[in-house]
């Protein structure tokens, strides 16, 4: 071999030498090296973990808790590290780090891809106050108008029969649109909440995010836009529902500017209007924000309600506890917000439905916006995804007793106290035990909305239907995809219309429609 030819091996490996020892040296000082990690951290093995996040993430949480408890650690995902952190100590800490450090927007944004399946309006976050604000604010006014969308969807879709025969129902489409309905009902109002057009979009938009989000996080960042380009159904959304919306926000624009305004409607289209046109928001902008409020609602209530429908058909036992209790407070108070907050024991079932799957096993997701340093020293390098282990957290056995068992009415046994410890304990309360809205100040904004409207759902089924699976007390698997944990899409749930000693409904009054609504 010549001697040119000998120098430009020596060079070569030379270089390769130079690449190895840099990337060693950058690697060690990285500081999420020192974090330890559930399963393989060497460059390239990693993707073998990461394989690993998205077929069993729980084991590895759970590996994480027993290995590293009210500490931090670290799994690898196709397109980067997430930090986890357990115990509440730390999850105290997470939520009270400032949006500078580690922010909470950009966490969700990070998680959903919501840049690449929305558009940057998402930067916009004017519609977060006017649901913590003015949706909260308005609640008890605007329930009867969801109850009674409540009642009119169920009849609707789960029609009752004039025998005792039992009819087996696909769930899961179903809660969606009742849920779309509700929400919808006072998002635009009537006829559109009803208008299948409408609900199609809103539900397949919610489904679209979810779907498109989970393709491009398989990628890494640099052709993540270019991925998002090419999966084109949330712009589908918009376009189908610009032409529905924009000619009712241009029509309350004029009703506003001629001042015949003072009836205006009180719905969240009204309200992101009137908050869009102080900001000199486009109107196509609010349609945006519209479709969000849906994405926000749908899906996540769709999956809690589930859950919940799941255990209720599963553990048939408790139906009887519930419907006392509902049917006792509506006898005696009517329906009202009012009413739904005495209703401790249903309260409780959900709480306790949510604690075991509330649809994702991590929550309280934050990124990195500049090198941050905890309280124990861990320094988390900017970029990185943060996120609390939400099942590790409702399952901690030195937090809640028995924590595997499905106790349906374990809150309401907490709420037996005195006054404080009877709130600290209710479905819309956040602790560093009970993760589901968040906690702190980023808390879910909505959750005020969609807890009522959940309850309202189960009173209206337990009042009105016995329930069961076609093989009793078998409840279906979950769907555990990364941190995902949803009820199953296609189960069937058995619905007979309620009988009392061998009689139909007729016998012991008419549940169908409310009797009494106050506000």
């Amino acid at each position: 071999m010549s001697d040119s030819g000998e120098t430009w091996q020596f060079l070569i490996a030379l270089a390769a030498l130079y690449c190895v020892v840099i990337y060693t040296v950058r690697r060690r000082r990285n500081p999420l090296h020192s974090i330890p990690t559930i399963g393989p951290s060497a460059p390239l093995v990693s993707y073998l973990g990461a394989i690993r996040y998205i077929r069993n993430a729980e084991g590895m949480l759970w590996q994480g808790y027993r290995k590293y408890y009210g500490s931090i650690f670290k799994v690898s995902m196709l397109d980067g590290w997430l930090v986890v952190l357990s115990g509440p100590r730390l999850i105290d800490e997470l939520r009270r780090i400032s949006d500078d450090q580690l922010s909470s927007v950009e966490g969700v944004a990070e998680v959903l891809q919501l840049r690449h399946t929305l558009d940057p309006s998402f930067d916009d976050q004017f519609h977060v106050p006017v649901v913590r604000d003015k949706l909260a604010r308005n609640l008890a006014a605007v329930y009867p108008d969801v109850l009674d969308e409540i009642f009119v969807a169920f009849q609707e879709y789960i029609p009752y029969r004039n025998d005792s025969e039992w009819v087996s129902v696909h769930m899961y489409p179903i809660v969606q649109k009742v849920m779309a309905r509700a929400s919808n009902r006072i998002f635009v109002g009537l006829p559109h909440c009803r208008d299948p057009k409408y609900l199609d979009v809103t539900v397949n938009f919610t489904n679209d995010v979810f779907i498109s989000s989970f393709i491009i996080n398989r990628f890494p960042d640099f052709i993540k836009p270019l991925i998002g380009r090419m999966l084109p159904a949330t712009t589908k959304s918009k376009k189908i529902l610009r032409p529905i919306l924009l000619p009712m926000l241009k029509e309350r624009l004029a009703a506003m500017d001629s001042k015949k305004g003072e009836d205006k409607p009180r719905d969240m289209l009204q309200w992101l209007l009137e908050e869009g046109r102080s900001k000199g928001t486009p109107l196509d902008s609010i349609v945006d924000k519209v479709l969000l409020v849906n994405f926000g609602a749908i899906h996540t209530s769709t999956v809690t309600f589930t859950h919940a429908l799941y255990n209720l058909a599963t553990y048939t036992h408790h139906i009887e506890p519930l419907r006392d209790e509902i049917e006792s407070i509506i006898k005696e108070e009517g329906w009202s917000t009012g009413s739904l907050k005495k209703m401790r024991k249903l309260d409780s079932f959900l709480k306790e439905s949510m604690r075991l799957a509330d649809g994702s096993l991590l929550n309280m997701f934050r990124k990195a916006m500049k090198d941050v340093t905890l309280s124990d020293g861990t320094r988390i390098p900017k970029g990185t995804l943060v996120a609390a282990s939400a099942v590790v957290a409702h399952s901690d056995d030195t937090r809640y007793a028995d924590p595997t068992v499905f106790d349906p009415f374990r809150f309401a046994r907490m709420r037996e106290g005195d006054i404080e410890e009877s709130d600290k304990h209710q479905l819309v309360n956040t602790s560093v035990d009970f993760i589901t809205f968040g906690h702190g100040k980023h808390a879910c904004p909505g959750r005020f909305f969609a807890a009522n409207a959940l309850k309202t759902m189960m009173a209206y089924l337990v009042l009105n239907y016995d329930v069961r699976f076609e093989e009793e007390g078998k409840r279906p698997a979950n769907i555990r995809i990364g941190p995902s944990n949803l009820p199953s899409e296609s189960a069937q749930v058995l619905f007979r219309k309620r009988r009392v000693e061998g009689q139909t409904l007729e016998s012991c009054g008419d549940w169908t429609r409310p009797a009494r609504v106050l506000y």
